[in-house]
Formats: C-alpha cells, structure tokens, sequence
C-alpha cells in the first residue's frame, strides 16, 4: 500500500500538532486541512502549502481521495462526524473521548467493524514511552501485586465550556488505569463542583473499584496552583511514580513496602518495614503523539486494530458516563457490570 492520504479536521489548540505530526509522518500524505476558522485557515496554508485547506467538511468526506480522517473537533461532535467518515469508507482517527454517551460509543464501534475499517481513539499516554516501561514493570510483576493506584491532573489551564474536568482530563488517566489493571471496573464514583463557571465543573475527584480489589483515585482539576502529571502504583512488593512533568526522571520504583516473615513470635515482628533503594530507569523520550500517529498509520497499511481501538474507546466511555452519573447524584456509587 502506498501513503495513507490523510485529512485532518480541527486544527487549532490541539488539531494543530496532529496536523504537524502526520505532515511529517513517513507513510503518510498529509492532502487536506478542514477548519471553520478563517485565521487558522491562513495560517494551515503558509504552514503546510501542498495540502487543500477548506471549512467545508462535506467536502473531506465526500472526497474519494482521502483514505484517513483525523478528527481534532469539540468532543460534542466526536461521535456524529467518526460516523460520518466511517459511512464514507475512511479511516478514522478520533481524539479523545470517542463520544459522549456509551450509546454513540458502541454505534460508532460498531459501524468501523461492518465497514471493515480503522477506528483509533486518542488515548495519547498509551504511547508514551515512559509509560510503556511502567506497563512492562507492572505486568512483568516488579511491583508485585498491585494494590492500589492514584493519579493527579491538576493544572491553572484552559477552560472549556462543551465539557468538564472529567471528560475533558479524566479519558488520560482512565486509559491508563485500565492498561495497569486486568480486571473488570465494578463500581465508581465522583464528586466535583463548577466554581468558575456554572454547569461546567473544573475540579473532579474520582474513586473506582476493581473485581479482585483494586482502588483507584483520579484528581482532575484546571483550578490548581501546580501542573502535576503523575500516576502512582502500590504494589505488594514497590511501588511506582510516574512523574510526566519532570524533563528527563519520568519513573520513580520504590523499594518500599512492608515484608511478612515466614515465621514470628509477637504481633510487632508480623510486619516488618522496607525502606530500601530508589531506581530511576533510564527511558529514551520520543514525542508520544508522533509514536501515536506512527501506530494508526501502521494499522491503515496492515488493517490490524489499533492499540487504542473502537473497544478500549469504549470501555473509557463507559467509565466516563457512569462517573458522571456519580457527580449529579452528589457522589454516589455507580455500580458497573
């Protein structure tokens, strides 16, 4: 197969490092740029000249010549315009979250498999290189069992109004949460508050639970003094950080636990403390939207199903919207399954 001829739709805060990437992806024609913007149209055509830039997107779709969709829009339109190119026999590449109802997850899911086409989703931290090392320590059993898992998102950032804190800042943690526990999510929960703009909560703290008793926090918040980016894993034997805002350090393993002796002759020597040494591993940094675009160019060519397929865009979905369900009930469980 030759280049996957590629459009990308949305080119402004976020689209335009999509726009960036698959420009210069190798395999890939970077032939159409869509917006409604008239200055980020001007700017598109001095930045990448050979590709047709326009703000008519039934012009992309009914394009016989483009074979890939990249979707950089609102989240409101996720789901409407995924299945819209999927109709149309393109690829589609949609950032996160893949729709905003489990419903019109599962629709558009479901038509990439009738159409026989590539539907990706934008969990961009399963791609990140140092969070790849995380998931081979983890499953290759370095921390033991784990036993628990919290995260923190929390930045002075950019508000949104088509969504909040959650489903704007939670598909990143939740992704990776899921990709850490082989077990089925049996119950969540979530308490928020909108304190800069009615309707729209901008900071969510969310608890989850796992078949086999896993718990698992998220902080998510753009109303927040520090911009910290770190995931953090219990395990029976150490424990993980990892930090994505530090420049070069991004994993932390802690040799930190409590030991149970074999055998013991009073309560106090039943648990003994570990405190042992901290490993930083060495991990070769490589843009993960680059690596990410490089894996839904790869599955174009091969027709395999992405790391981050229509079934992961779902199960993050899922979460989602029950965690939602959990913050207009005041924080009340939502069990699942």
């Amino acid at each position: 197969m030759g280049a996957v001829r590629v459009a990308c739709v949305g080119a402004g805060y976020w689209g335009k490092n999509l726009v960036r990437n698959f420009a210069a992806a190798e395999g890939a024609s970077l032939v159409a740029v869509c917006d409604f913007d008239a200055a980020v149209q001007e700017k598109m055509r001095r930045e990448h000249p050979s590709a047709r830039v326009t703000g008519d997107w039934a012009s992309i779709v009914g394009d016989p010549n483009i074979d890939a969709v990249v979707l950089a829009t609102p989240g409101s339109s996720h789901a409407r315009l995924a299945a819209e190119a999927l109709e149309a026999g393109k690829d589609v590449f949609v950032e996160k979250p893949l729709a905003q109802s489990v419903a019109d997850a599962v629709r558009v899911t479901e038509l990439a498999a009738r159409k026989g086409r590539v539907l990706m989703v934008g969990h961009l931290m399963l791609f990140h290189p140092a969070f790849e090392k995380v998931v081979e320590y983890v499953r290759g059993g370095e921390l033991g069992e784990v036993l628990y898992i919290y995260a923190e998102r929390v930045n002075l950032g950019k508000l949104r109004t088509d969504e909040n804190a959650l489903w704007s800042l939670g598909p990143h943690d939740l992704s990776m949460i899921f990709a850490l526990v082989d077990e089925p999510m049996t119950s969540i929960a979530a308490r928020g508050h909108a304190y800069l703009r009615p309707g729209t909560e901008d900071v969510v703290f969310v608890n989850a639970g796992f078949r086999g008793g896993v718990m698992a926090n998220v902080h998510l918040s753009w109303l927040d003094p520090h911009k910290h980016r770190k995931l953090t894993v219990v395990g029976s034997k150490k424990m993980l950080v990892f930090d994505d805002t530090h420049p070069s350090e991004k994993i932390y393993i802690h040799d930190k636990g409590f030991d149970r002796p074999q055998e013991y002759h009073s309560y106090d020597a039943f648990l003994t403390l570990r405190d042992g040494d901290t490993f930083v591993p060495r991990v070769a940094l490589e843009e993960p939207l680059r690596r990410e675009v490089k894996h839904f160019i790869d599955c174009c060519q091969s027709r395999a199903t992405p790391r981050s397929g229509g079934a992961e865009g779902v199960r993050v979905v899922e979460a989602l919207a029950a965690a939602e369900a959990s913050l207009k009930r005041g924080g009340a469980p939502i069990v699942l399954g």
